[in-house]
Parts: C-alpha cells; structure tokens; sequence
C-alpha cells in the first residue's frame, strides 16, 4: 500500500507553509485537497499558493478547474490518485495538504459502496455540510425521515448526507430503503497530521487575513470573474468569501457590513473544520510550529 503523507486543519491556520517544509525535506509533491483552490482565477479569496510557493515545492490539483465546473470529492480522489500514482512512481513521496475535509476522507478511505443515486444532489449536500455544518442538516433530515435521524448522530456529516440524498432523489427514506453505507477501509498508509494552535490566535489570524486580502483586492477579483461572465449564482462563487463580496455587489449589504460577515463565517467555518478533523482516525494532531517533530515522525515513517 502506498504511503502517503498528509496534512489537514482549519482555515488560515498554515497549512501551505507547513507542507512545503514537509515535501522539501522529504523529497515529496503537494496535492491540494482544498475544495476552492482547484478553481483558476480564485487566487485572492482562497489563499491559493504563490508562484513563489509553488516553486518552492510541486503542486498539484491546483488552479486548473472554470469556474463554472461542478468538482466534487469523487472526481478529486480520481485526480488525486492519478497524482499519487505518478509521484510515487517517480520516488517521490506524496504530500496531500488541504482543509477540505470530506476530500480528505474520501480520500484515505473511500466513500461509498454503491452508485451515490444523485451525485448532483450529494454535491449540494455536502457543500451545505461545509459551509452551514452537520446539525443544521440533521435538523432538515428530521422533518424528512425521523426514523434514520434518530439513529444519526447530528455532528455524523456523512451518513445525514447520504441519508437527505436517499430521500430527496428517490422519494424513499433511508431508514426504509437500507442504504446507510459505511466508509471502505484504507485506501492508503497515511500519516496524517492535524494542525492546531490556540483558538484566540486562529481567530485572530482569520481576521488578519481577510483584512490582507481586502487589501490585496479580493472584491476586484469577483469583479472581474462577473465580467468575464461568471455569475454570482455558481457554485463556485457561493463559497465563502466570494459570496460575501458578491452580496455587496447586488447592494445587499455594504462593504463593511460584508467585511464583518465574512469575519464571522470564516471563523464558524474553522470551528466546523476543527470539529470534523476531530473525528478523523488516527490523526496526530500537532502545533503548526513543530514542523522539526513532523519531519522526524514522516521520515520514521516513510522508513
């Protein structure tokens, strides 16, 4: 089985920095698992990795999708593993970096053992898993089929997502049709760090951040992506950041007021994040200031 490397964790935390240090020592490729950055033209408001960063290490599933394209944790682990595959080939180890959790997991583990019925309508699902959180769609799952929801934890994003998707594209509730699916073992060895620092900082640096790319022209950049006429209503353009800068543009709200919503939703954001890498197995969970630790721990475990 290969052996992979792999770093997740919440927003503005520092992942990108983190995982060049780990692929220049360990002689290995970054594969991007983040769900906004495979968009071209999102550079500002996704906090894509520079040209100076990506010449610092190789990465891939990174500024190549319109965005105008349906993308979804599926299509990323066939892309992934075509990565992986080519990295390793070529004695070099495969370092998977990004917040998306749900890509992540498909990823090490696989998602399902059967057909999704509707992979359009899991895509919209799971995009509303991240950006509201798993309790919200218990909530919604509750009105719909009681029976599953009761034997659903609220924060078991997965199986309310396949559950809402059972129901809303057959008609037949899960808890009837049988469908609950669990995920499939490993797919790879992974070691698989989780970034963490104190939640006042965090918090603190997604304020920062957001300030930063303001001024690095964030609302200049959904300006242009309309003129090249890309339409607010895109899924890709509904994220958070680009929303927020696209409610100020249709005079929903004013600049400040979109400013302050992005703040807050960015943090809500990493909190959910922090709650779904925490369900993860096997994770190691590591301060983003002990790169020395992770470099020892992946070379003791490449070895």
């Amino acid at each position: 089985m290969t052996k992979i490397i792999t770093i997740c964790g919440p927003t503005g935390i520092g992942k990108t920095g983190f995982a060049i240090t780990l692929a220049r020592e360990l002689n290995g490729e970054i594969i991007g698992a983040d769900s906004m950055q495979i968009y071209k033209y999102m550079d500002v408001g996704t906090a894509k990795p520079d040209e100076n960063e990506r010449e610092l290490a190789i990465h891939h599933l990174v500024d190549f999708l319109d965005p105008a394209d349906n993308f979804d944790a599926k299509q990323f682990t066939i892309h992934a593993d075509q990565a992986i595959s080519d990295i390793a080939k070529r004695g070099r180890v495969p370092v998977v970096a990004g917040g998306t959790g749900l890509y992540i997991r498909a990823l090490l583990h696989g998602l399902f053992r059967g057909k999704p019925a509707c992979p359009e309508t899991l895509d919209e699902l799971n995009q509303s898993l991240e950006e509201k959180g798993a309790p919200v769609l218990h909530q919604q799952l509750m009105q719909c089929d009681l029976q599953a929801a009761e034997k659903i934890h609220p924060n078991d994003g997965f199986r309310i997502v396949r559950a809402l998707e059972v129901f809303l594209t057959t008609g037949v509730p899960i808890s009837q049709s049988q469908q609950i699916h669990d995920f499939k073992s490993d797919r790879y060895q992974s070691l698989t760090f989780g970034l963490q620092m104190d939640r006042t900082r965090l918090y603190d640096r997604i304020n920062q951040r957001v300030d930063i790319m303001m001024d690095n022209g964030l609302l200049d950049e959904v300006k242009g992506l309309v003129s090249r006429g890309y339409s607010l209503d895109l899924k890709s353009m509904q994220s958070i950041g680009y929303r927020h800068m696209g409610m100020y543009l249709k005079g929903e709200v004013s600049l400040e007021e979109a400013v302050r919503l992005l703040k807050r939703d960015t943090r809500r954001y990493a909190k959910r994040q922090f709650t779904w890498f925490n369900k993860e197995k096997d994770l190691i969970w590591i301060d983003t200031q002990d790169t020395e630790k992770a470099i020892v721990a992946a070379k003791n475990f490449l070895a």
